[in-house]
């Protein structure tokens, strides 16, 4: 498919930030790198495409939270499947703990 059915990911920044503030946690670059990679490339039209693609995916309100690294990780995310091109804006990245403590929701 042409990549206007693509997705196009605000806020990749939010990665460099979770990573300068848990340096414990680097080597989860590479787990976002390959999230990225999946998610810019997909075509989904709805979350039933995203769980296809990713299994563990949670709707939680209007957010889709991804879990990644081995269930270390959480992506925070808001899809937008109607803009042209398509958006994923990553609203957090936190650590599992960080993400059950629910701050994220306030």
């Amino acid at each position: 498919m042409g990549k206007k059915h693509r997705f196009r990911l605000i806020s990749k920044k939010k990665f460099v930030t979770f990573l300068e503030a848990h340096p414990e946690h680097r080597s989860a670059r590479l787990s976002f790198d390959l999230w990225r990679k999946t998610v810019t490339h997909a075509t989904w039209t709805c979350f039933a495409d995203v769980r296809e693609t990713f299994g563990n995916a949670s709707q939680v309100g209007k957010f889709v939270v991804f879990n990644v690294g081995g269930n270390k990780f959480r992506l925070i995310t808001e899809i937008r499947y109607n803009l042209k091109p398509r958006h994923i804006y990553l609203r957090h990245v936190l650590t599992h703990q960080e993400y059950d403590e629910g701050k994220w929701k306030e």
